[in-house]
């Protein structure tokens, strides 16, 4: 038998690719998952001689870098568990910020909500899920990535209408909506310097990216499209690259809505623009 957190930290300092905490971090999430672990019990002896087979081999899958997100199928997101792939991004914190305060504003009943680039979804199923008997919609180019959101729609028992679209070409397939929401791709191409390696190696470019010469492509296109598909009072809200925020604002003032702001994140970075059209 051995101490539990000894274990922790004897598999942590193997993983080289990530700091200690991380590595730490990441091995105790791999443990309570393969052996039920909570953090209450953590306390307990193991007995490290008869460890599930699994729990090595997706070890060995964490040395390489690959996600634990990936590896496990599964992500937390605002207090639920949406099952991911790598043709869905990983969900973020900083997403659970966007949906909070969308919620946090948006109490009236009966609300018409678009996600654009849905992802696994977990943006419209948590707004259906925690607002006010809303209808929601998500729409996405990637069908691949709309079979995992509507995986979690059902495992969520969340009424969400999925819909594949590309943004970019066509318009918004929905009109009189009073909630428009993007976390469109907004890292440029520059940025892959940057990135760690378990993000480009195995997240979906095609959500991750855009053109070094127009990185606020997407928010002009469902801003400008917007223009049609919101209501008199329908409000938008995007998730920003922390260095566009200036960006993003005079552009959605530019189109013409109002009451536009940038907000920040938990981190003090800019992470979220709204407006509202009148």
């Amino acid at each position: 038998m051995i101490n539990y957190n000894s274990l922790v930290k004897n598999w942590a300092s193997e993983l080289e690719i990530y700091d200690f905490q991380e590595a730490q971090n990441l091995v105790s999430w791999l443990f309570e998952h393969h052996l039920g672990l909570k953090p209450m019990e953590r306390i307990n002896l193991v007995d490290d001689q008869n460890l599930p087979k699994q729990l090595f081999v997706d070890f060995e899958k964490l040395k390489t870098g690959e996600p634990i997100q990936y590896i496990l199928g599964k992500a937390p997101f605002y207090g639920r568990e949406f099952f991911v792939n790598q043709d869905t991004l990983i969900p973020r914190n900083e997403t659970e910020e966007l949906v909070h305060l969308i919620i946090k504003e948006n109490p009236q009943p009966n609300l018409k909500i678009l996600d654009i680039g849905t992802g696994t979804g977990c943006i419209p199923i948590s707004l259906f899920l925690e607002m006010n008997s809303a209808k929601v919609s998500g729409i996405d180019v990637s069908g691949k990535a709309l079979e995992i959101a509507k995986k979690n729609g059902e495992a969520h028992n969340a009424q969400v209408n999925w819909l594949v679209c590309d943004i970019l070409k066509n318009p918004i397939p929905e009109n009189d909506l009073d909630i428009l929401v993007s976390n469109p791709p907004y890292i440029p191409e520059q940025g892959k310097a940057l990135m760690h390696k378990n993000v480009l190696d195995y997240e979906p470019n095609l959500a991750l990216f855009v053109p070094d010469s127009d990185p606020l492509l997407f928010y002009r296109e469902i801003a400008q499209k917007g223009l049609l598909a919101l209501k008199k009072g329908g409000k938008i809200y995007f998730e920003i690259h922390e260095e566009y925020g200036k960006g993003v604002v005079e552009l959605v003032q530019k189109l013409g809505y109002m009451q536009v702001q940038c907000i920040q994140d938990l981190n003090g970075k800019d992470r979220i623009v709204k407006g509202k059209l009148e």
